[in-house]
């Protein structure tokens, strides 16, 4: 029994195909590679944001940016000039298009669309055996980036998930600022939830609105539906307007890191595997930065890596923080708004984006209250095990 690839790929999302575009560019230096992906066709279903680098565009990826965002709650407004770091949008239309074009002109990489997979992988043989509708599909090594395929076990739930759900809309009358972005505009729906809108405009007649909620448990799309109508019609007012497209999506916030013995030549990476910052959801530069990384690795020989832990100080405020806003909510809106008030742009981007210096942690730690955070400390080392 001989190998079909050296490398097969489960899942053709953001991880897949990222790791696939970066092999595809280093030619006949690539593993054979196989990706299996269960969609039939791709399509506009998401959108990735970050925060760029006005002196360094790095990617032609990208649509949109704003130099400005804005948050709201209770009343306060705080808008804050980004123009060094731009907030920067990719769609996923534009995405999928590039990677899948670079696959196609790369003959040792091979997507399969349409395909599921049937039964749990095998070890057969020094191989890695999987079993599809379409027939098994044998290989050395695999990465396997599907976000359900090893569900989080309870002693990994994460602090907080992050629910979203938003629709791009088209109005008749021109009532988006495309200038400025609104990054949180708090909702007050006397949960036990922080809730906000997010408002993406691409025009000033069409925008992406979506409502966001951190919480102890998951939301689904089902019951953000007719909060985010509610929301949507809140903007666009007595005007009419066309739904373009809709977008959702689960993220998990603060995973606890995995502590069991991985497999040969097997690899978990993607969501809930550190692809996203655990206290922002941002993940589409983490995943670029992997998947280079990887590729690499791999085109010397090198078995698969996964994604690199975060740095100590990172996890340790990541953690408080989410501590934080799971026993306290109502703080929330509050926590962020004074943040983003009383930090430096430059410091506040650098520390969203996973470049931050030991000076942006601490002016991000002198924008926020201390008392609640030195509480919250005090809870997490009494229940510490």
């Amino acid at each position: 029994m001989s190998a079909d690839v050296d490398l097969l790929i489960l899942g053709g999302g953001c991880a897949g195909l990222s790791l696939a575009r970066e092999l595809a560019a280093l030619g006949g230096c690539s593993p054979s590679v196989g990706i299996i992906e269960q969609r039939v066709a791709y399509g506009n279903d998401r959108t990735w944001c970050f925060w760029g680098d006005a002196a360094n565009p790095g990617t032609d990826l990208v649509e949109r940016q704003w130099r400005a965002v804005t948050l709201r709650a209770r009343g306060q407004a705080v808008t804050v000039d980004c123009s060094r770091h731009p907030y920067q949008m990719i769609s996923a239309s534009r995405f999928y298009d590039e990677a899948l074009q670079a696959i196609a002109r790369a003959p040792q990489i091979r997507l399969e669309t349409g395909v599921h997979i049937v039964s749990e992988p095998l070890r057969i043989n020094g191989l890695w055996q999987i079993e599809t509708a379409a027939g098994p599909r044998r290989a050395r090594q695999v990465i396997d980036t599907r976000p359900g395929a090893a569900p989080p076990a309870q002693d990994r739930s994460p602090l907080l998930w992050q629910s979203f759900h938003g629709s791009e809309v088209t109005c008749v009358a021109p009532i988006f600022d495309p200038a400025t972005a609104t990054l949180m505009d708090f909702i007050d729906d006397g949960s036990q939830r922080i809730v906000f809108t997010y408002v993406l405009p691409m025009s000033a007649t069409r925008a992406l609105i979506e409502l966001t909620v951190f919480s102890a448990a998951a939301v689904t799309p089902a019951e953000l539906a007719l909060p985010l109508q509610r929301q949507i019609r809140a903007r666009v007012g007595s005007h009419p307007f066309k739904v373009e497209r809709s977008e959702h999506g689960i993220l998990p916030m603060g995973l606890i890191p995995e502590k069991t013995k991985k497999q040969a030549n097997y690899l978990h990476v993607g969501l809930m595997h550190g692809a996203a910052r655990a206290s922002t959801g941002y993940a589409f530069q983490r995943i670029q930065r992997w998947a280079r990384h990887c590729a690499a690795g791999l085109a010397n020989g090198a078995p698969p890596v996964g994604h690199a832990p975060d740095r100590m100080l990172m996890r340790g405020m990541d953690k408080l923080f989410l501590s934080l806003l799971r026993h306290r909510p109502d703080l929330g809106p509050a926590l962020f708004v004074g943040m983003f008030q009383h930090t430096a742009p430059d410091s506040l981007a650098r520390f969203m984006s996973d470049g931050a210096a030991l000076g942006d942690y601490l002016r991000v730690i002198a924008a926020l209250p201390a008392l609640p955070f030195l509480r919250q400390l005090g809870r997490n080392l009494l229940c510490a095990p």
